[in-house]
């Protein structure tokens, strides 16, 4: 399992593991989402962590241990037959932020992260 060290997002440990999770699984199905900065910036840190694991050079092993992560099966088939090839030849730096301005309502900063294409 990938360690859910850094920001605690208002979260106790259990429902924050889950909300990267659905988190990841929304951006390798959609390849960008709009969300807070905090979450974006910790979903950055998590999203690459699991693309650089699907790298792996065991193809069982690695789709075993995605599925622990990835919740959906169309985005894991997505992960290793769109976006893992994409990113075969490049060492990290696989998304993007980029800051979107404040939400209404409570003004909390607004961020876009993608998959860089």
């Amino acid at each position: 399992m990938l360690t859910l060290g850094g920001r605690k997002l208002g979260r106790p440990s259990g429902a924050r593991a889950m909300l990267l999770r659905n988190l990841a699984t929304s951006l390798f199905q959609h390849e960008k989402i709009v969300t807070t900065l905090p979450r974006a910036k910790e979903l950055s840190r998590y999203a690459e962590k699991i693309i650089t694991r699907a790298k792996g050079s065991e193809a069982v092993t690695a789709q075993r241990e995605v599925a622990k992560l990835v919740l959906t099966k169309p985005a894991q088939k997505k992960l290793f037959e769109v976006i893992v090839p994409r990113y075969s030849d490049r060492n990290g730096g696989y998304t993007q932020i980029i800051r979107t301005g404040f939400r209404t309502g409570d003004a909390a900063p607004m961020a876009l992260i993608r998959l860089i294409p």
